[in-house]
């Protein structure tokens, strides 16, 4: 091989223009860096060695340089121009000396062809737009510049490395000394470090400090190769390593002497060799003194990181096929395979995408490209030392996307959304990688079970909506805590719910759209992660409310909408899903906040009508039904109770809450029972038309001609004088059951069911005006009435009518109807009396009552009147008896009675007179009928009802108090009451009546 390191000049190839030279600089400069600082770790491990940066480059270059100059290459298809106005990297006096004639380095790179590598990889050239701006002709590659020259493949690896020409020089110059003595042996075979300190000596450096630098740092390359990375383990035993130890940390504070036949040097290279050349067992006779991990890779990424631009630090140059093709050379002493490069350079890509401020996109997406052939690499080795260096790296490019990913929303925004789509893909791609091939348990699962890709993101979308979330809680109790002192400031889960709604819908359509590409279901699990944050705030929130306060009502209607709108996402984003999101609706459980709402509504309405219902209790015991009380005649209380639910129903429709068509019914049914309530008490203890009529006397005959009569006519006179008098009583209004009072108590509830259609009316106007009402809530009125209530004042108003009515003729008016009336002679005890009262009465009646139900009232007193003239005629008493004279007298009188409530037409209607007095009118021509034919028909009717067992004896008909001429006990009544000797002989003889009680 002595040919590969034969003419070692090292010249350079001619330049088209030779400028002026920069100062003379032999250590080589940082470039000024576009790139930002990142805290991304080396997957590679640490190196125990005291080795920086800069050594490990100069180290990179000398591996490179070695490598290229002992093997052939093919012609360089490439072609790249040489501005010599890179950053002082020349020296003046080596621009045209010593150039390198080796055929891999001294190549020009002539072809224009666009580099394979970059087209496969989608990566731009220098100073393309792709997210910053570069000036045209930069880079080494440029074609552009104050001054070119054709470029070769060793002086542009020089220019990517910062190497100065002198120190290129001195190692090239080393490299042909060295080649004299390694006649047939191959560089992997060469401990490169050893031989370069045995070539150079002090006198081949200008600075005696450049010197020691250097031969320390060819030292510590040993040691961090042979003692704290070997790739062969050491054995403790081994002498070898002990001994260079103690060499290498005695030259680091005294430099030795270096020389092929010095002593130091020969103990230094046993030592060495005896290290380098254990083999690790295989066949080769490599050297081992670079290919341990992780020296081997932090060289090898160097390496790869030249692939970049110097100028344009996110650019690959367009000759990165040729460079590549040089730089896999040093595989050989460096230890690195296919599978171990394509992992490095993922990772030189991905860091150089990060170093960028993450804008490079083509450089991140060429990383998701390259782990495309890591997934292979893995799926086709399970090499443990390879397993381990790839989850490392993975694991290292998976927590840097995930720390982004997990809270996305502090991450990107709609500046920066673009990088998302690609950090989400390498994220996943290497999930992928490290679950399936990397995980043993999941190698035990079935494969088909497990949607990586879906989980991942899954996560991501919950994690980061749950940070989302919590710092929207924090915005709002800051805002909470900024807006108290304003007037009725917002409940912080009120702000919050709005803020919630904003995020979810930033969310659908900033971030959903990317997600979505992994995830069919994006924006459901997003708001369905909302729903499930927020529902922990609202449930907390509910159970501590007892009462319908507006922060309760703001909070819950806030609530019910953001459910509506974030069911509404799930749903649209689910429609096109197997399930049609069924999986995602089940994960958003409802709120329940109507419900919540309704119960605190239902409270509200409860304790209105409990205190309503007590106000009635507590009025109505000292309601006293006065006439005076005000002009329309009814209670105060009334007004009082409809003033109460009028501002009960203002009240409840001026809740701040969605749902008033729903909770009225409920408020509906407590008025409406407050209010039926009312009216049961108002006519409590007023009675009823039985509670006035008399107890029918026992079935008698008249005695006839009786002295008795004028006895007891005069007792009586005394007795009607006393009632008089406790009438007057009762009509002053000292009683609250008095005729005044009663009429008070029609008129009460008469004005409360007449205010039912007003109230109905204004409930329907309410509804029109609600936010949440539809056409049917207020068109059906079915459960905008009071159904109670009307019948209740109805059936009220028709008691006291009638008990009104039957208590004056009855009670009132007994003792000039019962105690007067055809008493004796009935010439001499007309109706004159009665009719008198009658219309005293009427007149107080006409005053007190509502015309609207006047003429019920009277009409009521009418049939009262009616069965009173009856019951005197047909069960008076033994003080009774009539001649058929008196019938005319009777007729003439009932005809005074009808003429009283006529009034000469300005009474009651006719046809309800004939209506009501039709039974007298067929009961009073009995009374002028003989005896006989009373007899005979009294036979034939009670033989048609009783059959033929009436044949031997007739049967004594009860009393129903149905008066009817065709009716046997009213034929019977009108016998009984006759006064001839034929009717008592009759009665004897049938029946054996006493003629007195």
């Amino acid at each position: 091989m002595a040919h590969l390191f034969r003419d070692l000049s090292l010249g350079h190839s001619k330049r088209e223009s030779t400028p002026t030279p920069p100062p003379l600089q032999t250590k080589p400069q940082p470039m000024p860096s576009k790139l930002t600082s990142t805290d991304l770790q080396s997957p590679f491990g640490q190196l125990a060695s005291q080795l920086t940066d800069s050594d490990l480059r100069l180290t990179a270059y000398d591996v490179f340089i070695a490598v290229c100059r002992t093997s052939s290459s093919k012609p360089l298809s490439t072609s790249a121009s040489f501005n010599s106005d890179s950053p002082s990297l020349n020296t003046p006096s080596e621009n045209h000396n010593h150039s390198p004639n080796s055929p891999a380095l001294q190549r020009s790179l002539t072809s224009a062809a666009a580099s394979k590598m970059k087209k496969a990889l989608g990566l731009k050239s220098p100073g393309s737009s792709s997210g910053s701006k570069k000036s045209p002709g930069s880079g080494p590659g440029s074609g552009q510049g104050k001054s070119k020259r054709p470029m070769t493949v060793g002086e542009l690896m020089r220019v990517q490395m910062r190497v100065s020409e002198t120190i290129d020089s001195r190692v090239r110059r080393s490299l042909l000394r060295i080649g004299g003595g390694l006649v047939g042996r191959r560089i992997e075979s060469v401990v490169l470090p050893l031989e370069l300190l045995q070539q150079l000596k002090q006198s081949d450096f200008t600075d005696q400090q450049e010197y020691v630098e250097w031969q320390k740092r060819n030292l510590k390359v040993l040691e961090a190769g042979l003692l704290l990375h070997p790739r062969v383990p050491l054995d403790k035993s081994n002498n070898a390593s002990q001994r260079l130890r103690q060499i290498i940390h005695a030259a680091l504070d005294r430099p030795i002497e270096t020389g092929k036949n010095n002593e130091s040097m020969q103990v230094l290279r046993t030592a060495v060799m005896s290290l380098a050349s254990r083999s690790d067992g295989s066949l080769s006779d490599s050297c081992h003194w670079a290919d341990g991990i992780p020296l081997n890779l932090r060289l090898y990424e160097i390496l790869l990181e030249t692939c970049f631009d110097i100028n344009d630090e996110t650019s690959i140059i367009e000759e990165v096929d040729e460079l590549m093709e040089h730089i896999k050379k040093t595989w050989v002493i460096l230890g690195i395979n296919q599978m171990l490069h394509n992992l490095c350079f993922t990772w030189v890509l991905f860091n150089r995408f990060v170093a960028s401020g993450q804008v490079e996109m083509d450089l991140l997406y060429a990383a998701d490209s390259q782990l495309a052939d890591v997934a292979k690499d893995a799926k086709a080795t399970k090499d443990p030392d390879y397993s381990k260096i790839l989850s490392s790296t993975l694991t290292s490019i998976l927590g840097w996307a995930e720390k982004r990913l997990l809270a996305y929303h502090d991450t990107f925004d709609s500046g920066n959304i673009y990088t998302m789509q690609g950090i989400i893909s390498l994220g996943v791609s290497a999930a992928k990688i490290l679950v399936e091939d990397v995980s043993t348990e999941y190698r035990r699962k079935r494969k088909g079970e497990v949607d990586i890709a879906r989980n991942r993101v899954d996560t991501y979308i919950r994690s980061s909506l749950r940070t989302a979330f919590a710092q929207r809680m924090e915005k709002a109790d800051s805002s909470r805590r900024a807006s108290r002192n304003q007037l009725n400031p917002l409940p912080v889960l009120a702000i919050l719910a709005k803020d919630v709604g904003e995020l979810a819908v930033h969310e659908k359509q900033v971030f959903s759209p990317i997600l979505k590409g992994w995830h069919p279901l994006a924006a459901g699990v997003a708001v369905a992660t909302l729903h499930a944050c927020y529902a922990n705030e609202i449930k907390q929130f509910i159970s501590g409310i007892t009462e319908l306060t507006p922060d309760a009502v703001q909070v819950l209607r806030a609530a019910d909408k953001l459910e509506k709108d974030l069911v509404q996402i799930a749903v649209e984003d689910a429609v096109d899903s197997d399930d049609g999101g069924k999986a995602i609706i089940r994960e958003m459980p409802p709120y329940e906040a109507e419900t919540a709402i309704g119960n605190l509504v239902k409270g509200w309405i409860k304790t209105r009508v409990d205190r309503l219902k007590e106000w009635v209790d507590r009025n109505l015991q000292q309601e006293v039904w006065s006439p005076q009380a005000n002009q329309e005649g009814y209670a105060p209380s009334a007004v009082e109770v409809l003033r109460i639910i009028d501002e009960t129903l203002d009240a409840f429709f001026q809740l701040p809450i969605p749902t008033h068509p729903a909770l009225l019914p409920d408020l509906m049914v407590g008025l409406d029972k407050c209010l039926q309530y009312y009216s049961i008490k108002a006519k409590s203890g007023c009675g009823s038309r039985t509670t006035y009529i008399p107890t029918m006397p026992a079935l008698t005959r008249c005695e006839i001609g009786s002295k008795f009569q004028g006895v007891w006519k005069k007792k009586e006179k005394l007795q009607n004088s006393q009632k008089r008098n406790s009438q007057v009583t009762t009509m002053n209004g000292d009683n609250s059951f008095g005729v005044p009072q009663l009429c008070v108590r029609i008129n009460t509830l008469h004005r409360i069911r007449s205010e039912m259609d007003v109230l109905e009316k204004r409930i329907i106007t309410h509804l029109r005006n609600c936010e949440s009402a539809h056409v049917e809530d207020f068109s059906n009125g079915l459960n905008k009435k009071f159904e109670l209530t009307p019948a209740a004042c109805v059936e009220g108003v028709q008691q006291l009518s009638e008990a009104l009515a039957y208590r004056i003729v009855f009670h009132d008016l007994s003792h000039v109807l019962w105690d007067g009336l055809y008493i004796g002679e009935p010439s001499s005890s007309r109706i004159d009396p009665l009719l008198q009262e009658l219309e005293r009465n009427l007149l107080i009646i006409s005053e007190t009552v509502h015309e609207r139900v006047r003429t019920r009232v009277i009409t009521d007193i009418m049939k009262a009147s009616c069965d009173g003239f009856l019951l005197v005629l047909l069960a008076g008493g033994p003080s009774r008896a009539f001649t058929r004279q008196d019938s005319q007298i009777i007729e003439d009188d009932f005809k005074a009675l009808k003429d009283l409530f006529w009034a000469n037409g300005d009474g009651l209607p006719a046809d309800l007179i004939d209506k009501f007095s039709a039974t007298a009118r067929g009961v009073l021509p009995l009374f002028r009928t003989d005896t006989d034919s009373l007899i005979e028909r009294f036979r034939r009717v009670t033989l048609e009802t009783y059959g033929s067992s009436a044949r031997s004896r007739l049967p004594l008909p009860p009393t129903s108090g149905q008066w009817n001429p065709t009716e046997p006990n009213t034929l019977l009544r009108v016998l009984c009451y006759r006064n001839d000797e034929t009717a008592s002989k009759f009665l004897k003889k049938t029946y054996n009546l006493p003629k007195k009680l």
